[in-house]
This record gives C-alpha cells, sequence and structure tokens, in this order.
C-alpha cells in the first residue's frame, strides 16, 4: 500500500482521512474511554476496604499516576506534537508503569486482597497510554524523526507551540467535567475516606496506650 493509498481509504463510495479518523478515535473513543476502567479501578479499592489496609499510602500512589498521565494528556490537547511534547508524553509512559509496579506492591505487601478482576482492570489502565501514544507517534511521525535527531533543525522543537486548530472549547469543557467527575471526585472521596480512617486508628491507639 502505498502513501495516498494509506491516507484514504475507500469503503462504500466514501474516502475517508486516516488522519482525521484516528485523531477523532484518540478524542471521542480513547480518550472517554479511559474513564470507564479508572471508575471500575476506584470501586475495586472501596469493595476491599483500601481505608483499612493499605490506606492514605496506596491512594497517594494512585493520585501521582493519574497526575503523570493527567499532565502529558492536559498538554497534548493544548498544544502542538513536537519533540518536547512527545518527551513529555515517553517520560509519563514509562513512569506511570514503573509507579503501577509500586502500587500492586503496595497493595499486596498490605494484605489488600487484589482481585484478578481488579488485575485485568490494571491491565486496561497500563495498556492505554501505550496505545494512545503509538497512534499519536503515527499521525505526528515527522515529529519522531525530529525527536530521535534531538529535535536538531526543528526551531520550536523544544517550545510549547500552541495547537493551530485548537479544540472547541465545548470539547475541553466536556474533558475537565468528565475528569471532574470520574477521577477527581472519586478518587478524592477515597483519599479522603483514608485520611479519616487513618486519625480513627490514631485516635484508638493512643486512647487504648
Amino acid at each position: 500500500m502505498n502513501r495516498s493509498q494509506a491516507a484514504e481509504i475507500s469503503a462504500t463510495g466514501a474516502t475517508v482521512d486516516v488522519g482525521d479518523v484516528t485523531t477523532r478515535y484518540l478524542l471521542y473513543g480513547l480518550l472517554p474511554g479511559w474513564f470507564v476502567p479508572g471508575l471500575a479501578d476506584w470501586a475495586m479499592h472501596r469493595r476491599t476496604r483500601i481505608e483499612d489496609t493499605a490506606g492514605t499510602k496506596e491512594s497517594l500512589i494512585h493520585s501521582l499516576m493519574m497526575a503523570e498521565v493527567g499532565l502529558p494528556i492536559a498538554l497534548t490537547l493544548r498544544y502542538e506534537v513536537n519533540p518536547l511534547i512527545l518527551s513529555v508524553q515517553l517520560g509519563g509512559a514509562a513512569v506511570h508503569e514503573a509507579t503501577a509496579l509500586w502500587d500492586v506492591k503496595t497493595a499486596v505487601d498490605s494484605d489488600r486482597e487484589v482481585k484478578p478482576v481488579e488485575q485485568h482492570i490494571h491491565s486496561f489502565l497500563e495498556s492505554l497510554p501505550f496505545a494512545a501514544l503509538a497512534a499519536l507517534m503515527c499521525l505526528h511521525a515527522d515529529q519522531v524523526r525530529a525527536l530521535a535527531r534531538g529535535g536538531r533543525g526543528h526551531r520550536d522543537a523544544w517550545r510549547l507551540v500552541p495547537r493551530r486548530r485548537p479544540l472547541s472549547p465545548g470539547y475541553l469543557a466536556g474533558i475537565g467535567a468528565a475528569i471532574g467527575a470520574c477521577v477527581l471526585l472519586p478518587y478524592g472521596e477515597e483519599l479522603l475516606r483514608c485520611a479519616r480512617a487513618s486519625r480513627a486508628r490514631k485516635k484508638l491507639f493512643r486512647k487504648g496506650r
């Protein structure tokens, strides 16, 4: 398949631009779909009473992982993909994977039961960043090549460049609302629940002395 054939696929008489379809998949499929396993994971933590086992430590690790993924996503939604953005994305994905291992070890060491269902949910949460990054790198192969050359010959390689075609305010507002409802609210509740349980245990310990 040559380049022109890869760029345009004829299906039932319609011409489809692969780049446009992939972009829409990332924006309206993969990114919103990410919230589903995130909520499912929170539900598993609640079901296995994280506040009575790994507690605040594991909940803070969850917050850290969300920041490791959230920062690259926020930058990509607002700025052009270039070697700087790709470096942040690659670094975030690598650090997120290392933190995920720390997360599971913390849970297991605390005797919190990590059920097979939760492990399967983790597999989605770990693979989705790499799936998104792979698709984005295919869309911006020129920037991948620029990154491989250390940004040489690319004037804006290491600068934040606002998107030439900004995403609509409605889309950004919708994603922001979804992040608040599906990430910040449930995981904030988890952290608060763990902190309260920790304070209650400390108070009980002081009374028992």
